[in-house]
C-alpha cells in the first residue's frame, strides 16, 4: 500500500563504512604529506652535510688539506676539526702519503695549534680545536657561532701553494662558508649555525609545552567553576604534567643550559603555569571539602534531660 500523502519517506540508515570513508581519506593524504615534506626536508639537509668546499691553490705541485668538522662545543666555544694532509706532485712521496721534506702546516689565530709533519714519515689525521666568535649558548636553539679557518704550508723552509677540502660532520650544525684569499694560502670563513631538523624539533618542544600549560589551565578552571572538589585523578594527572615537562625539556638535543631562548620562551612559564593551576586547585578543593563538612556535620541541638515532676 502506498504511503499517504505528505508522509516523510522513511531514511534509510546511513552505512558506518560510508561515513568514516572520507576521514580515512584524509587522515592518508595528510599522513602522505608529512612525510613527502619529511623526506625531503631529511634529503637536502643531508646533501648540505655532504657538500665538500673546496677552496685554494689548484698547481699540480701542492699540499692538498681535508679538513673536517666532527663536532661543535657550544658551551666551550670551539670545534673539533680532523685535518688530513696529503702532498701532490713533487712534494709528495709513496701516492702522497709522506712529504720529501718536512711539512709545517701553519693555522690561523683561531685554530689553537700548528701541525707539523716530518719528511719520509707517513702522515695521520690530526685533530685540533679552533675557537668560535660571536653568539652565545644562551640563545638556543637559534644560536649560531662564526671563525675563520685557514692554512699554509711550509715544506723545506718554503712556502707552497694549498688547497683546502672542507666539509662538516657535525649533525647537530649546519655549515655555511665563504672562500677568500687568492695566494697560496687557503682561507675558509666559516658560520655555524643549529640545523633544520634540531630547529624543527625545539620549535614542536616549545609549542609542546604550551599546549601542555593550556591543557592544565582549562582542566583547573572547569574544576575550580564547578566546584568539584578534590578530584584526586586529575591532581595526579596535573602533578605528572609538572614533572614530566622537566624530563621532556631535557630531551632537549645539544643539551642546552637552563636560561636559554627555550625555557624563557616555553618551559619556565609552563611549568609556572602548571604549578599554579596545581597549587589553586587543591586551595579551592579543600575549601569545598570544608564547607561541605560544616553543611552535614552542623551544630546539633543539646538536649536537656527534663527535671523530675
Amino acid at each position: 500500500m502506498a504511503a499517504p500523502p505528505g508522509s516523510p519517506r522513511p531514511r534509510r540508515p546511513r552505512r558506518f563504512g560510508a561515513s568514516i570513508l572520507p576521514a580515512l581519506l584524509a587522515i592518508a593524504a595528510l599522513i602522505l604529506t608529512a612525510v613527502s615534506v619529511g623526506s625531503w626536508l631529511q634529503y637536502t639537509e643531508r646533501e648540505a652535510n655532504d657538500t665538500v668546499h673546496a677552496v685554494g691553490s689548484q698547481a699540480a705541485d701542492r699540499v692538498d688539506v681535508e679538513a673536517v668538522v666532527q663536532g661543535v662545543d657550544a658551551a666551550a666555544r670551539e670545534l673539533d676539526l680532523r685535518v688530513r694532509v696529503t702532498p701532490r706532485g713533487a712534494f709528495g712521496e709513496e701516492a702522497g702519503t709522506a712529504p720529501v721534506a718536512d711539512l709545517g702546516l701553519q693555522t690561523s689565530t683561531a685554530t689553537l695549534d700548528d701541525l707539523t709533519f716530518p719528511a719520509h714519515e707517513r702522515l695521520a689525521p690530526k685533530n685540533v680545536q679552533v675557537a668560535l666568535t660571536g653568539g652565545s649558548i644562551s640563545d638556543y636553539p637559534f644560536d649560531s657561532y662564526e671563525t675563520d679557518i685557514e692554512f699554509w704550508a711550509v715544506l723545506g723552509g718554503e712556502q707552497v701553494p694549498v688547497r683546502m677540502h672542507f666539509s662538516n660532520n657535525a649533525t647537530l650544525f649546519a655549515a655555511s662558508t665563504t672562500s677568500s684569499g687568492s695566494g697560496p694560502e687557503a682561507v675558509v670563513a666559516l658560520r655555524l649555525s643549529r640545523s633544520a631538523s634540531l630547529l624543527v624539533f625545539a620549535v614542536f618542544m616549545m609549542a609542546v609545552m604550551w599546549a601542555l600549560a593550556a591543557s592544565v589551565l582549562l582542566g583547573a578552571w572547569y574544576l575550580t567553576s564547578r566546584g568539584e572538589g578534590l578530584v584526586w585523578p586529575a591532581l595526579a594527572w596535573m602533578a605528572a604534567t609538572l614533572f614530566a615537562l622537566a624530563a621532556f625539556r631535557n630531551t632537549a638535543p645539544g643539551t642546552p643550559p637552563i636560561g636559554c631562548v627555550l625555557d624563557w620562551f616555553a618551559f619556565l612559564w609552563a611549568e609556572t603555569v602548571i604549578a599554579l593551576c596545581l597549587i589553586t586547585v587543591v586551595t579551592t578543593g579543600v575549601r569545598s571539602a570544608l564547607r561541605a563538612a560544616l553543611r552535614t556535620d552542623g551544630p546539633s541541638a543539646v538536649q536537656h534531660p527534663g527535671r523530675g515532676s
